[in-house]
């Protein structure tokens, strides 16, 4: 199952998106991404062709525009200016590929540091080769043009430029927020996201399928079984491939545990950037008990890697829904003592009401998904618009705010918990039994009773780890509803057991995008709840 896409003609890329936006009803920017077809099997007119993924404003409906570039100095003109998300989707693709986007007001290096040399994803571009950074950048390239914009002078208004991180221990991971101040209030922002860059997409090109699982652990490593989940999922359906009852029903249940320790882990990091200490352990704690169960579970408390494509590595064990009932036991007292001390708290009310509030047409026009969309009272669940593993037929209510400030986008993972722990319980009662894997020699690993046993599942084995899964040859873009959001892969495939290309749209990345625009006009201490509450994962961020 493959997806189709709409060739377009790199002169009428502004105009066709922008009427896909206001004519159609396509208001929602997913990704741009770029492929290099200089080793394709089948040489397309044109070495990069840019994608773009756009959905439609009902969440139905998604639309793939491709565009071959000519000539990658001259690019493409920039649509920054119909969705603000574009603006680091193309700085992305400039600083991968080296496309450039007309009209952008500020095309520079994003994700590899200023002294990089060449483009990393382009198929000529050395895996192994290194690059070292010895400078950092005082980021005024940016600062200036917003100073500018806002007629805000340095000097005259007594401005004070400050860094927030990245060495701060309210700052996640690399980010550093480079912010002009007025006294305490931040008149004018611009971020980074840092060097963490470990070249996940590059290292997919070099690794079969089920070899890239672990690599995918390390996107959003707070909840790492969702991203097994979410790449296996979409290689599937490259395959047409559905998994037995049971396997569905065990991703179901890890997938939604991971959402609740996921959001454990950003409400008790909140709670304790403003002085909430005991909430922080409240809810700290049954996260370290869950962690217990997925290591009994799967040999691993962090990365898990234990999915695969086609099923997972392998069964439930003996006792599991004994522990599980335990650990949702601890993971409800936990939320409920953690709400008893901050519900009708006037200092935890006071500090997150009405700051950063984000708008719904905003957060569509940054590009936020998952919590941080429906905080701001956007009711988009890909559980509900896409309906997958049966989650039609779970009771369970998808969780809407109405202001989109830091104390909706909170409340809203308080409530999510809650309705992932109703899903685990039903799935738990509605486990069948049978087999976790498709039955099907060419996705599957053999037993190893067998291998060990027999010539013809030994070489069965031997192939699938050395040549890795074949994947009909074609493009596809698949999503999931991860903990923070729309986790999506645009994968392309030449046939082989290994990928020509994989792009990952972390929700993590456009969140970030917008951060330095909603802090603006509010304090330094509003700024760092703010970052809590989007809950930004450097790994999946960074890359």
């Amino acid at each position: 199952m493959m997806s189709n896409f709409i060739m377009i003609d790199a002169l009428e890329i502004f105009q066709t998106i922008k009427d896909a936006k206001e004519k159609d009803g396509f208001t929602f920017l997913l990704d741009i991404t770029c492929i290099d077809n200089l080793h394709k099997k089948y040489p397309a007119s044109t070495r990069f062709e840019l994608v773009y993924i756009l959905r439609h404003s009902e969440f139905k409906e998604t639309k793939i525009f491709k565009v071959a570039v000519v000539d990658e100095e001259v690019g493409v003109e920039s649509i920054s200016s119909l969705f603000d998300s574009a603006d680091w989707a193309e700085r992305e693709v400039y600083d991968q590929y080296g496309i450039n986007f007309e009209n952008h007001k500020m095309l520079k290096r994003l994700l590899n540091h200023m002294e990089f040399e060449g483009h990393p994803l382009r198929k000529d571009y050395e895996i192994t080769k290194g690059q070292y950074c010895t400078t950092s950048q005082d980021m005024m390239d940016e600062m200036k043009p917003l100073l500018k914009d806002r007629e805000l002078d340095m000097q005259k208004d007594d401005l004070m430029i400050v860094n927030l991180g990245p060495s701060h221990p309210a700052s996640h991971g690399t980010i550093r927020t480079l912010a002009a101040l007025d006294g305490e209030k931040i008149v004018a922002a611009a971020s980074e996201v840092g060097y963490l860059h470990r070249g996940f997409e590059k290292s997919c090109e070099n690794h079969n399928y089920n070899q890239i699982i672990p690599y995918t652990d390390r996107l959003n490593y707070c909840s790492a079984l969702m991203n097994n989940i979410a790449f296996a999922k979409t290689v599937e359906e490259m395959m047409d491939i559905t998994l037995p009852d049971r396997g569905i029903f065990i991703r179901v249940i890890l997938a939604e545990l991971s959402r609740v320790i996921d959001h454990l882990v950003c409400l008790a990091a909140g709670l304790l950037d403003m002085g909430g200490q005991t909430n922080y352990w409240y809810l700290f704690n049954p996260r370290n008990d869950a962690y217990d169960f997925l290591s009994k579970l799967t040999g691993a408390r962090l990365t898990n890697s234990y999915m695969r494509i086609g099923g997972m590595t392998h069964d439930l064990y003996d006792g599991w829904q004994s522990d599980l009932e335990d650990v949702l036991t601890k993971i409800d007292f936990g939320i409920t003592e953690s709400l008893k001390m901050i519900t009708h708290n006037r200092i935890y009310n006071d500090r997150i009401q009405d700051i950063s509030p984000v708008s719904s047409k905003q957060a569509i026009s940054y590009g936020f998904t998952g919590p941080n969309l429906r905080a701001s009272g956007v009711a988009y669940d890909l559980r509900f618009a896409k309906p997958h593993y049966y989650y039609d037929t779970f009771d369970f209510d998808m969780v809407v705010g109405s202001v989109g400030d830091t104390y909706d986008r909170m409340m809203v993972r308080f409530e999510e918990m809650n309705e992932s722990m109703k899903i685990i319980k039903q799935a738990v009662k509605r486990m069948p039994s049978g087999d976790i894997n498709v039955n099907d020699r060419r996705i599957t690993m053999p037993k190893k009773s067998c291998v060990y046993g027999g010539i013809e599942d030994m070489m069965n084995q031997f192939m699938l780890v050395t040549d890795g899964v074949k994947v009909p040859e074609g493009e596809h873009y698949g999503a999931f509803e991860a903990a923070n959001g729309e986790l999506g892969f645009y994968i392309v495939s030449d046939g082989s057991g290994t990928p020509y290309k994989v792009k990952v749209r972390p929700p993590s990345f456009y969140h970030m995008s917008a951060y330095p625009k909603i802090i603006e006009n509010y304090q330094v201490a509003d700024a760092i709840m703010t970052l809590g509450s989007l809950n930004i994962i450097a790994g999946e961020m960074d890359r």
